[in-house]
C-alpha cells in the first residue's frame, strides 16, 4: 500500500550484518598490515608484484580478481616458478572459472529478455547454490594461499610463533569467522527479504504459464 511504513527489520539481523561488516573491515586491515609490515608493501613492476595477488583476492574477489590472477602469473614467470601445481592454485582457478560461468549464465537467464519464466525459475536455485559455493571457494582459496605463502617465506621460523605467522593466522581465523557469520545470515529464512510487488507479479505470470491458472484463480 502506498505510504505504508516499511516493515521493521527482523530481530537480530542488523546486529549480524554489522558484525559481518566489521569482520570485513578487519580482514582488509589485517591483510594490509601483514603485507605492509612483513612483505614490504605492494608494487606492480618490482619483486613486490606478487603481493598484489593476496591483496586483490581479499579486497574484492568479484571486482578485482582479474588483477590478482594477472599478478600471480606474471610474478611466477619473472621468478621462474611453475604455474598451477598447488592445491591453492587449483582452487583459485576453479573459483575464477566458476565466477565467470556464474556471471555469464546469470546475465543470460535474468537480464536478457529471451529467457522464459520457466527457464528462469528452473535456474534460480542453481544460481543461488553456486553463488554460495563461490563464496566458500573464495575463502578456501585465501586460506590455502595464506598457508602456502607462509611456508614459502618463513618456513624455518613459522613453527616458532613469529609475529608474521601469528598475524597471518589471525587473518585466516577472521576469514573463517566472516564466512560463518555471512553463512548464518544467508540460512535464516526469517531474515530473507520479502518479495517486491513486481516480483509477485512475475511469480503469478510464471504460475499462469506453467500451471494454466489465471491471476484470478480460475483455470484456463
Amino acid at each position: 500500500m502506498d505510504g505504508a511504513p516499511p516493515p521493521p527489520s527482523p530481530a537480530g539481523l542488523s546486529a549480524y550484518v554489522a558484525v559481518s561488516q566489521l569482520l570485513g573491515l578487519a580482514l582488509l586491515a589485517t591483510t594490509g598490515a601483514w603485507l605492509g609490515r612483513y612483505r614490504g608493501g605492494v608494487a606492480w613492476h618490482s619483486p613486490l608484484q606478487f603481493n598484489a595477488h593476496p591483496l586483490c583476492m581479499v579486497l574484492a574477489m568479484v571486482f578485482l580478481q582479474g588483477d590478482g590472477i594477472i599478478a600471480v602469473f606474471e610474478s611466477h614467470r619473472t621468478k621462474g616458478i611453475p604455474d598451477m601445481y598447488s592445491l591453492h592454485s587449483w582452487c583459485g582457478m576453479a573459483t575464477f572459472v566458476l565466477y565467470l560461468l556464474q556471471w555469464f549464465l546469470g546475465c543470460g537467464f535474468f537480464l536478457f529478455p529471451g529467457a522464459s519464466f520457466s527457464l528462469r525459475g528452473s535456474y534460480k536455485p542453481q544460481h543461488i547454490f553456486f553463488g554460495i559455493t563461490l563464496f566458500i571457494l573464495s575463502i578456501t582459496s585465501c586460506l590455502l594461499g595464506i598457508t602456502e605463502m607462509l611456508l614459502f617465506k618463513i618456513s624455518d621460523s613459522y613453527s616458532h610463533f613469529v609475529p608474521e605467522g601469528i598475524l597471518a593466522n589471525t587473518l585466516g581465523v577472521l576469514l573463517v569467522a566472516f564466512g560463518l557469520v555471512v553463512g548464518y545470515v544467508l540460512t535464516r529464512e526469517e531474515w530473507k527479504r520479502p518479495p517486491l510487488a513486481e516480483e509477485l507479479a512475475l511469480s503469478m505470470d510464471f504460475k499462469t504459464l506453467t500451471e494454466g491458472e489465471s491471476p484470478g484463480g480460475g483455470s484456463q
